[in-house]
């Protein structure tokens, strides 16, 4: 249906957005930032991590819609404008995770790779993402299971039309959004269509979950 196409392509446009600067940042703390560096952006991307979503929610639909309108001549709600934010919110959740990957690689492994007359970007690009890849897959997935089930922020930017988008500026519906929208006035089979959604969403969830737990136990061995 429309809400899970929607809900797929908010939260799989997010992570396509999200997870570099995820990635990246966790790799310039982890491997190249200096200590007073490190001591400066780690606190900052922890603070992203601690903003309610309605505060995210609010950013979008007072600066970043009106930009988004400006360039793109829509109202500003849609997919677009809720990628932006949702990457924002999932960026401190995988990198923490990536960092910590990237951190229990031991440490025999970059100097080996530094005596062998590998550079730092060349150690980290061949060497130590490939070593810690499982730990980033895990994060990423946990960074998609957050996406997804992002409700407020989603809710007051992505423009809510009950309909595939046309577009990425197009609004579109998403399945959060649709169960808080309509939840405190539904009754009979509406209130029961929502209670489904909310079991899809768990579904996914649950899924999320034993995929971490399996790509972690494959990792392991």
């Amino acid at each position: 249906s429309a809400l899970i196409a929607g809900s797929f392509i908010v939260t799989l446009g997010a992570l396509a957005i999200g997870t570099p600067l995820a990635v990246g940042t966790a790799v310039f703390l982890a491997e190249v930032a200096s200590p007073r560096m490190r001591a400066i952006v780690r606190p900052a991307v922890e603070l992203l991590a601690g903003i309610p979503s309605v505060v995210y929610g609010f950013f979008g639909i007072v600066i970043l819609r009106p930009v988004v309108a400006d360039f793109s001549g829509s109202l500003g709600f849609g997919a677009f404008t809720a990628w932006i934010i949702l990457a924002i919110m999932i960026v401190p959740t995988i990198a923490a995770l990536s960092e910590d990957a990237l951190r229990s690689i031991p440490p025999g492994i970059r100097e080996a790779s530094y005596a062998m007359g590998a550079t730092q970007w060349q150690t980290i690009r061949k060497v130590l993402l490939p070593a810690a890849k499982i730990g980033i897959i895990d994060a990423i997935i946990l960074g998609m299971g957050r996406a997804i089930g992002e409700t407020m922020a989603v809710l007051m930017v992505v423009g809510n039309a009950p309909v595939l988008p046309r577009g990425i500026f197009a609004p579109l519906p998403t399945l959060t959004a649709q169960i808080v929208m309509d939840m405190g006035y539904s009754t009979g089979t509406h209130r029961t269509a929502l209670f489904g959604m909310a079991a899809i969403l768990f579904a996914f969830s649950m899924f999320l979950v034993a995929a971490v737990r399996l790509i972690s136990r494959i990792g392991s061995k």
